[in-house]
């Protein structure tokens, strides 16, 4: 594990070494962008955005959490339901939520929550399709054990299909965790209303090509904290399923 940080670590190091010495003219100096990086960690107006674009997608995973995973629970336990709308789910995921933006600013005047509802609706597809694929995955002998013994779907869904599909959903949580910051940032870039992406406007507006450096690689870390977390959690709580 430590070999694995130091040689990520080294390798961050090499490509910002690069960048300050062979970047463009036109570009700012790695140094200075993150002088305007650790500016911005103090920064309130920077922080107040963060914490906007943080809240949504808090709220907007929270949300998908809760509707999501029932839902696939729902489909994977009743064939005959996910059969019928298996051409809807279909049909619904592979459109991109950027484009539903206009849709969402028309529906939800608010850029929060046009925001939110967009995170809701990117988060649902990795929840659902994962909680249906770890419902199918049960083994089946252990589902027939427990109704050889008397115990009926409620108990049996309970007693071995959830514990069997949390592994699953928690690696939905990691994926669709991710995937906020991404849509928060694009909605707030074409929405406006508070955020990192109205941030970076403002920064390129301002003619500060540091500063937009700066709040990216602010949103990236960002992201890569809330990756490293949600990894942490899910080896620690189903540490069984890695050693399998």
């Amino acid at each position: 594990m430590i070999r694995k940080v130091a040689l990520g670590a080294a390798g961050v190091a090499a490509v910002l070494l690069a960048a300050e010495l062979f970047g463009p003219s036109f570009l700012p100096r790695a140094s200075a962008v993150l002088a305007a990086a650790a500016g911005l960690a103090v920064d309130p107006a920077f922080l107040a955005h963060a914490g906007a674009t943080l809240l949504a997608c808090g709220a907007g995973l929270a949300i998908a959490i809760m509707l999501a995973v029932p839902l696939g629970l729902l489909l994977g336990s009743v064939p005959l339901i996910e059969r019928s709308v298996r051409p809807l789910v279909e049909f619904l995921r592979p459109i991109p939520s950027l484009a539903l933006i206009p849709l969402a600013m028309f529906v939800w005047t608010d850029s929060h929550d046009a925001k939110t509802a967009l995170i809701v609706y990117t988060c649902s597809w990795p929840l659902l399709i994962n909680t249906m694929y770890g419902l199918g995955d049960v083994d089946p002998l252990a589902k027939e054990t427990l109704r050889a013994f008397g115990f009926g779907p409620l108990a049996v869904l309970a007693r071995v299909s959830l514990p069997s599909t949390a592994p699953f959903i928690a690696t939905a949580v990691r994926i669709a965790a991710s995937v906020t910051l991404i849509v928060a940032v694009s909605v707030e870039l074409l929405a406006g209303g508070g955020g990192i992406g109205v941030f970076l406007l403002e920064a390129g507006t301002a003619n500060r090509p540091d500063l937009v450096f700066a709040g990216t690689l602010w949103a990236g870390a960002l992201g890569l904290a809330a990756n490293l977390l949600f990894t942490l959690a899910e080896r620690r709580l189903f540490r069984w399923h890695f050693t399998r």
